[in-house]
């Protein structure tokens, strides 16, 4: 007999093996790196887009169907796999995806492929959900450290492929293959999945799903996304549609809340709540990403409004912060996984981000890029240590039972923190060029205003020397004052996220505390997975003991 076989202790709550791990969850990056892709890839494409298919009036939509799709099931994905289990589920959401890229890349008008990205979005709502909380499955909190870096490489990576991929498809070969490079990643990550992944079954079928919770939630939460989308944008912030879509929001998550009182089964238990760890990380999550993407979206327009940059370069030059999130993601999960510790590392990631953000708000059109690119590291070490560290955070103080939920929610909270974010600091930036334009440009210029330059900041290159310049410090000024909001919102999340309580991390053995297991009663024994490798028998095996 093998001895080291029989006393190696199991490397993973599920029972896999260490080579397992590694294999599964190099199939759980490649879903990832589907989701997050697919964020940045098509916004290059999408002026050709309309040039072939037209709807000039209904390009914003080719984004807000997937976005919408994505963000209101993320809840529903999360309850169904802890209702039912998450393999076969994943495996659904991957399905879900590919059939909305394939069908998106032969589209024939604008109306069809704004249906299709809807698709699209409703696999990527299940496909980030559903990775993250396989990913808890089969690693131990107090292992999971070592492997966030490799989960913020994947983002680093979309980030920066994402819209290279997209200009070499439009100028080399076909638009539609922004959404046909998306079947080849998804059939390995389907095939790794398939045959790697062993999870017990859930509950077959014996609880019922809140669908009418899953209906209201997701009106309520389109109403907010609508509400941060358009306001400002198509529609005034007093307009009646704005005003409507935020009555309305009240109403329909008023109605919710009402609902997941009510039924045995709800699609989000308010249980959650009464977990202080939850709600700290959840309200942090929603700052952090709101202060993150004033910095994601506004820094390329500065790149390339006031240092000249192009478009491919200034995503280049957005490395440096970047690759400073992946190094300090790496090295603080490989310090919680030897220590145990987490708490730290998010309260100085939020620090930096606050002082990043400040130091961002200095800049002016004599900035260099260098300069730039070193304030960007402050903030990317920062940020490096905040998103990942709390989802374990969550991850590892919720029951096992309401694992996928849990999950689906900090996604849901960094979902709603990056739209409050681009509507908030859109506005701010809208309102100050609108200042500082007439200021700066001579008096002769022809008109430029906000949504101009943020659609197409490299038609500067063709305007006059004077006018250029005079953009150059408007847009400088602006932005100035959008870091300098985005720079307390970071504060305050460091404010909140002195509040976390730091629950000892779980190893394989089980929960992180007696009280946890107390707390979980006999539904924790029930949501317990096997400790062996579960063969389809044993799985059976195990699903009847359950019951």
């Amino acid at each position: 007999m093998n001895r080291t076989t029989e006393s190696a202790p199991a490397a993973s709550p599920a029972g896999l093996t260490r080579g397992q791990v590694m294999v599964t969850f190099g199939g759980l990056l490649l879903a990832m790196l589907l989701a997050s892709l697919d964020q940045t890839i098509v916004a290059t494409a999408l002026p050709t887009i309309v040039g072939e298919l037209g709807g000039l009036d209904q390009l914003s939509w080719v984004v807000t169907a997937y976005l919408l799709a994505a963000t209101v099931s993320m809840a529903l994905w999360g309850r169904i796999s802890d209702l039912y289990g998450r393999k076969r589920l994943f495996q659904a959401a991957i399905v879900i995806f590919l059939a909305g890229s394939a069908l998106s890349g032969v589209a024939q008008s604008i109306g069809e492929l704004i249906g299709f990205r809807a698709l699209q979005g409703l696999g990527a709502g299940g496909l980030m959900t559903l990775a993250m909380a396989i990913v808890a499955d089969i690693i131990a909190p107090r292992e999971r450290g070592r492997y966030q870096g490799y989960i913020q490489m994947v983002f680093v990576l979309a980030s920066v492929a994402g819209p290279l991929l997209g200009g070499l498809f439009v100028d080399h070969l076909s638009w539609r293959w922004v959404f046909y490079v998306n079947l080849p990643i998804g059939a390995v990550a389907l095939a790794v999945i398939s045959t790697t992944l062993h999870l017990p079954a859930g509950a077959d079928g014996q609880r019922r799903i809140d669908y009418l919770g899953a209906a209201l939630l997701g009106a309520g939460l389109t109403c907010v996304l609508l509400l941060t989308t358009w306001g400002g944008q198509q529609y005034a912030w007093d307009s009646a549609e704005i005003v409507g879509l935020g009555a309305a929001a009240v109403v329909l998550l008023l109605g919710f809340v009402a609902q997941e009182r009510r039924t045995p089964e709800p699609i989000l238990p308010l249980r959650l709540f009464s977990e202080p760890v939850f709600n700290v990380v959840s309200l942090v999550l929603l700052l952090a990403t709101c202060a993150f993407f004033a910095v994601i979206v506004f820094i390329p327009l500065f790149l390339q409004a006031v240092t000249g940059a192009s478009a491919t370069g200034s995503g280049l030059l957005l490395l440096p912060l970047l690759l400073a999130a992946t190094t300090s993601t790496a090295v603080s999960g490989r310090l919680i996984s030897r220590t145990g510790r987490y708490k730290v590392f998010p309260v100085a990631g939020l620090a930096l981000m606050a002082v990043g953000l400040f130091l961002l708000s200095r800049m002016d059109a004599a900035t260099s890029r260098a300069t730039a690119s070193a304030f960007l590291i402050v903030f990317g070490l920062g940020f490096g240590m905040v998103s990942q560290v709390l989802t374990l955070a969550i991850q590892n103080a919720v029951e096992r039972r309401d694992l996928g939920i849990a999950t689906a929610s900090a996604n849901l909270f960094r979902a709603l923190g990056g739209s409050v974010g681009v509507a908030v600091f859109g506005a701010i930036f809208t309102s100050r060029l609108e200042l500082w334009l007439p200021r700066e440009l001579p008096a002769a210029a022809e008109r430029i205003d906000a949504q101009t330059l943020q659609a197409s900041p490299e038609t500067l290159a063709s305007l006059p020397a004077g006018v250029q310049e005079g953009v150059a410090h408007a847009v400088a000024h602006s932005l100035e004052t959008v870091f300098l909001v985005a720079a307390p919102i970071a504060a305050l999340g460091l404010l909140v996220v002195l509040l976390l309580k730091e629950v000892p991390l779980r190893g394989p053995g089980g929960p992180a505390s007696a009280k946890q297991d107390q707390r979980a009663g006999p539904a924790a024994g029930a949501d317990r997975k096997p400790t062996t490798n579960a063969s389809p028998a044993a799985a059976g095996a195990t699903r009847e003991a359950e019951q």
